[in-house]
């Protein structure tokens, strides 16, 4: 019986499979396999190497100070926010958090492009400050744009590990602190923030990546006068044609990559930041 369910299960998970293989293997070899090679297939270390020019050391800091900067505005959001879902009655809470979850549910590009709308010269916030008399702001195409939309669109991620291990905490144990005479201060610094630590490092990971990657929110809200490192890789692929430079540089960023999912393995054995 046990050896029918196991096969069952095997064939189940052939699709998986065949998914992961198609579209997360093969192109990760290829990445691998051109930012290692040059045009006559020759291995080399020059496409990693060219990280190292004034232009992309330039853009990967930026990238890293606006991913940074991001990540710090995301927390400082989100752990309020998730202690008071998790203080809310089951219902409540349920309900604010499938509206955070909503917004997901629309296209990246299209919310976007909707910050745009409202972030350029010509557009609804401008348009209301000149309805009130008041200056015009120079939002669009600067570095708080591009932050504003990083903090829109990867808020989510952040809010959903921290309520996923705060709303794990035995309540008891909380209790316990303060029937021992420990005040909220003191129970939220030895108690809460050290059994929440899993979900912090969860979410900071899942903003940080995607922020330092993106190219999408740097070409619609920074334009052409803020260049990120995602930028660079994007011009590398679509307008230099060099697919060597371009995985070269993109290896660099997988030392991110890496570096967060061992962090992930240190503080989050048990995935309770990542299981929503």
């Amino acid at each position: 019986m046990k050896r029918k369910i196991n096969q069952v299960k095997q064939l189940l998970s052939g699709p998986y499979l065949l998914w992961c293989i198609a579209f997360t293997i093969i192109p990760l070899l290829m990445i691998f396999y051109y930012g290692l090679t040059d045009e006559n297939n020759a291995f080399t270390w020059s496409n990693i190497a060219k990280i190292a020019t004034p232009e992309n050391l330039k853009a990967l800091g930026l990238a890293l100070l606006l991913s940074l900067i991001s990540t710090a505005v995301c927390l400082l959001l989100a752990y309020p926010l998730a202690m008071i879902l998790t203080n809310m009655s089951v219902g409540r809470g349920s309900f604010i958090v499938l509206i955070f979850i909503l917004p997901m549910w629309m296209n990246f590009l299209l919310r976007t492009l909707a910050w745009q709308n409202l972030l350029e010269k010509n557009g609804v916030i401008n348009t209301v400050l000149n309805f009130l008399h008041l200056p015009q702001m120079e939002l669009i195409n600067t570095p708080f744009a591009i932050i504003l939309g990083m903090v829109y669109n990867f808020l989510p991620f952040m809010v959903l590990p921290i309520y996923n291990v705060l709303s794990k905490i035995d309540r008891d144990v909380i209790f316990a602190s303060r029937d021992l005479g420990a005040s909220s201060v003191q129970t939220f610094l030895r108690i809460i923030l050290p059994l929440s630590t899993p979900g912090i490092i969860s979410g900071i990971i899942m903003v940080f990546v995607p922020a330092l990657t993106t190219f999408v929110i740097s070409d619609l809200l920074g334009g052409s006068k803020i260049l990120l490192i995602g930028n660079v890789i994007e011009q590398e692929f679509k307008q230099g044609s060099n697919w060597h430079v371009g995985s070269g540089l993109s290896l660099v960023l997988m030392i991110f990559i890496i570096a967060s999912m061992l962090l992930i393995m240190k503080y989050d054995k048990d995935g309770e930041g990542t299981a929503f």
